[in-house]
Parts: structure tokens; C-alpha cells; sequence
């Protein structure tokens, strides 16, 4: 087999940070070739000097056996390499068709029907489904990823390199994805699939070269080497996959949510009469797909939307119409869904994102004048703890950390406010093997302490390996609440779709 792509002997240095450190890649026309490394082991880098975005600073790029230079993503595009971003870069008002033709005009004549045209057939071909008319806002995260993928086929890639693409779809989107890649592959495309989730891996791609800390570790071929072989690889020691925790001993009701009924953006009830406790010494998993509700009942839980009735109970005092700060003075954390726009100001130093929630406070500050010194030990020290990677340490932007490094420090700040109750909400997206496996531990150390723990995940492994017990959620409603040991992903997916559990029995 010819290779389509040879990077050789890559070096990438930036401020502090060797990114990639002597890393070569090859690549074979037609397979699907993952990328597998921990959060910060410089996967992103490496791809990003294949698409221009950055420059390396000494080795060599090939493209079907000739040298090249990339200077910039047109340069790329032109080489027949597209590249879909982990962070969607799409205009929300515009439709799927104008998003696909930006930057790709051709005359002054805007020729949007034959545009509309081409890109209906290529979504026929490649079974993406996508109506070239929807505007973006309008369609799912999954579709937009769609829209993002037609852009690249639109600009005739050849070579398509996905950013960790998994990070925000459902597990049926997942499926679709996966199937959309071997699609790719048999119309003779080529797959780079940067990814840490060894079970995609395992799916769809061919080989898999290994990443550690900016060092090239080895290059397997996936079909003959177990999950947990690779995830060793990537860590460095063996990863335990399933977290070892003691029975629960529960106390009183923590968080007590009753008869709560919220509305969505759109004034439609998302929450309708959910009554749910969570008690001190537990984990209560919500599962549910996506888009049932579970946001809109978080935010409510949070203070980030009013509730239209109900009641939210902290520690058995009503906090329904309390202030953010409030709530969080009353004990409550929050690992957030989106990391981007509610965990972190991205334009602000990791060290001051640290101390968002308590900054002024002591010790953190006194008469309003912030004590530096103390914030900057405490940064640290989250930072150590949770092995988040930055080019600059905690004065690097928020902004400039990797997706991976950005949810360790968000998990790390919440957890080093030792909250009566944390709300963790998809905690571990986008993390690696290692980095799940200490997150994992954590939320359990946590509820050990006689701390209550409300885990909103759509990976149904995870709510069963963490989980006490498991609240169902669909169509905003709650189905059930089961015991984890007492139940099997089988029942609770019929719950997800909207079955009870006597319903399922008969």
C-alpha cells in the first residue's frame, strides 16, 4: 500500500512545552488511521501542521510520496487534506448550504441552487442525510458535524482528519459517524481519526499510532491488540477500567427536587412534575438520551434558569429562587456541560479561573484587594492534582489549553470546593483512559465522605460503573429510579426510550 501522508521526524516547540517531539506518522491511501494519546500528548499539534494552522519546527511532510510545504489550511485544501474541528466553526444563522460554500463563492454570481445541488448528492452518497436548506441553529450537534464534514467533501478532500469528533454527539450518533468513516473509505477516501476512546478505535480504524507527552510510543495494528494494551501504551502503566467502590452507606436527602417543571428556549415545558433526592453518601445517575430534558432540569438545579413551579431543597432549606452565588455558598458544585461557555472564561488566565467561584473571599482576598500569592499556590495545587497540562502553567489563557486539560481544571476546581453536592454533568467528555480513571475515583472519594454526588452522563458505562442508583429521564419526565445492582443496561435503555420498568417485565 502507498502512503498518502508521511510526516517525518516532527518537532513542535512552544512556550514551556515541547508539543511534538520527534513524531512520525504515516498513513496508507484508504484506511482509517487513528491517533491515540492522552489529554496534552500532542495530537491536535501534529494534526494541526498537517492542516497549516501551525508550522513545524524541523521534519517532513509528504503528501502521496511528494514533499510539501503547508503554510496555511488553503494550502492544505488544495493538497486534498479537510480537517473537522473538535469546536464546529459554523455561522448559526446561515443554512447548511451557505456554511458549505463560505469562503468558497467562485464568481460574484452566487449560484445557490446548483451549490444546494452537489451538496444533496454528496450526502446521498456518503449517507450523511442533511437537508441543504436547514439553518444551522435548527439542527442538532450531530448534524452540524455533518455540515462540517459535506464542507471538506464539497472542497473535494481526499484526506479528512477528525479532532476528537465524538466529544458532543449521543451514542446513536456515534454509530452514524462510525458508518459515515467507512463510507469515506470505500469511495477510496483516507480516515485520520484523532481520538483517546479505545472502544471507537476498536471500531473503525485500521492502525493506531500511540502518543505519550509529545513522543511517539509505537504503531499497532488495532484488529490484533486488546483495549487495554493500548490504553497502557498511552499512559504508560496499566489503566483499570472499572472503579472499585465500597456499598453505599446513604444518609438524609442532600438535594431534593419536587414536582419541578421548567421551560426551554423556546417556553415548552423540558421538565415536567420531577421529583427526585439525592442523598448524602451517594451517586444518582441520570440517564437519558440527549435532549430529554437533563439541561434545562440541571440549570434549574443550578440557578441558570428560573423554574416555573416546584421546589429545589438544599440540605432542606428552599434555595428555588436563590442567586447562583447563593446556591454555590450554600454548598452546591458544578462540572457544566458546555466547559466553554459556563466553566471557564476562556480569555482569562488558568490561575484566575480557578478561583471563579470564590475569589472574593478569604483567603483569596481581603478588603477586596486579591491576595495574589494565595490564588496563584491554590491554582497550583489544583493543577498538580488533576495533571492539567498547559504551555504556560496557570498563566496560560484558558482559551489556549486543549478540550481535555480545560475539563480537568474545571473538575478539579469543583472538587477542591468540597461541596455538599456536585453536579457533575458529562465529566469525564473528553478525557482520556487515565485521566477518566482518576476523575472516576474521585466522584466516588467524594461521596465516601458522606457527599452527594448527581451524575448527568449519556454514556450508559459510566452511569453504571459510578452510580448508586439510576433516574431515568425522557421527554423530560422521570420513568424511574432504579438500584444500579438491581438492574441491566438492557432495561434501562427500554426506560430511556420511554418504557417503564413493570411495562418491561410483562
Amino acid at each position: 500500500m502507498s502512503h498518502v501522508i508521511e510526516m517525518l521526524h516532527i518537532r513542535k516547540e512552544f512556550p514551556g512545552i515541547v508539543a511534538n517531539d520527534d513524531i512520525t506518522l504515516q498513513v496508507e491511501k484508504g484506511e482509517i488511521h487513528a491517533i491515540l494519546g492522552e489529554n496534552g500528548a500532542g495530537k491536535s499539534t501534529l494534526m494541526s501542521i498537517l492542516f497549516g494552522l501551525y508550522h513545524a519546527d524541523r521534519g517532513v511532510i509528504k503528501v502521496r510520496g511528494e514533499e510539501v510545504r503547508i503554510n496555511s489550511p488553503n494550502d492544505a485544501t488544495d493538497l486534498g487534506i479537510g480537517m473537522v474541528h473538535q469546536h464546529f466553526q459554523l455561522v448559526q444563522t446561515f443554512t447548511v448550504t451557505e456554511n458549505i460554500i463560505l469562503g468558497k463563492e467562485g464568481s460574484f454570481v452566487l449560484d445557490r441552487k446548483s451549490a444546494a445541488k452537489r451538496i444533496k448528492a454528496l450526502s446521498e452518497q456518503y449517507g450523511l442525510s442533511i437537508n441543504p436548506d436547514s439553518v444551522i441553529e435548527s439542527i442538532t450537534v450531530g448534524m452540524q458535524q455533518r455540515v462540517e464534514i459535506l464542507k471538506m467533501l464539497y472542497r473535494d478532500a481526499e484526506i479528512l482528519i477528525f479532532d476528537e469528533p465524538t466529544a458532543v454527539l449521543t451514542p446513536q450518533e456515534i454509530d452514524e459517524l462510525m458508518q459515515i468513516m467507512r463510507n469515506m473509505v470505500k469511495e477510496g477516501k483516507s480516515v485520520i481519526l484523532i481520538t483517546h476512546k479505545l472502544d471507537e478505535i476498536k471500531a473503525v480504524a485500521d492502525r493506531c499510532t500511540i502518543i505519550r507527552r509529545g513522543k511517539m510510543v509505537g504503531v499497532v495494528d488495532v484488529a490484533s491488540t486488546s483495549q487495554a494494551k493500548m490504553a497502557a501504551m498511552m499512559v504508560g502503566r496499566p489503566v483499570n477500567f472499572k472503579v472499585a467502590k465500597q456499598d453505599m452507606q446513604a444518609g438524609k436527602p442532600v438535594l431534593e427536587v419536587q414536582s419541578l417543571r421548567v421551560l426551554n428556549n423556546k417556553k415548552v415545558p423540558a421538565v415536567k412534575d420531577f421529583t427526585l433526592a439525592v442523598r448524602a453518601g451517594e451517586i444518582v445517575g441520570i440517564a437519558g438520551v440527549d435532549g430529554n430534558g437533563q439541561s434545562e432540569l440541571v440549570e434549574a438545579i443550578t440557578g441558570l434558569r428560573p423554574a416555573v413551579s416546584g421546589a429545589v431543597l438544599l440540605n432542606g432549606k428552599a434555595i428555588t429562587h436563590a442567586s447562583i452565588r447563593e446556591r454555590n455558598e450554600a454548598g452546591i458544585g458544578h462540572i457544566p456541560e458546555d466547559r466553554q461557555k459556563r466553566g471557564l472564561v476562556m480569555s482569562a488566565p488558568l490561575g484566575s479561573n480557578m478561583v471563579i467561584k470564590e475569589y472574593y473571599r478569604p483567603p483569596f482576598s481581603k478588603n477586596g484587594i486579591l491576595k495574589q500569592p494565595v490564588i496563584d499556590k491554590h491554582a497550583q495545587d489544583i493543577c498538580d492534582a488533576f495533571d492539567v497540562r498547559s504551555g504556560e502553567g496557570i498563566l496560560s489563557l484558558a482559551g489556549k489549553l486543549s478540550g481535555g486539560n480545560q475539563q480537568k481544571a474545571i473538575v478539579g476546581r469543583e472538587m477542591a470546593l468540597e461541596p455538599d453536592l456536585i453536579i457533575a454533568v458529562q465529566p469525564t467528555r473528553g478525557l482520556d483512559v487515565g485521566a477518566i480513571e482518576y476523575i472516576h475515583k474521585r466522584l466516588v472519594e467524594h461521596r465516601d465522605k458522606g457527599k452527594a454526588v448527581l451524575l448527568v452522563s449519556f454514556e450508559l458505562d459510566e452511569i453504571f460503573n459510578l452510580s448508586d442508583r439510576i433516574a431515568v429521564m425522557n421527554s423530560g419526565e422521570l420513568i424511574d429510579v432504579v438500584e444500579t445492582k438491581k438492574t441491566n443496561e438492557e432495561e434501562v435503555g427500554l426506560m430511556m426510550a420511554g418504557v417503564k420498568t413493570k411495562e418491561a417485565a410483562r
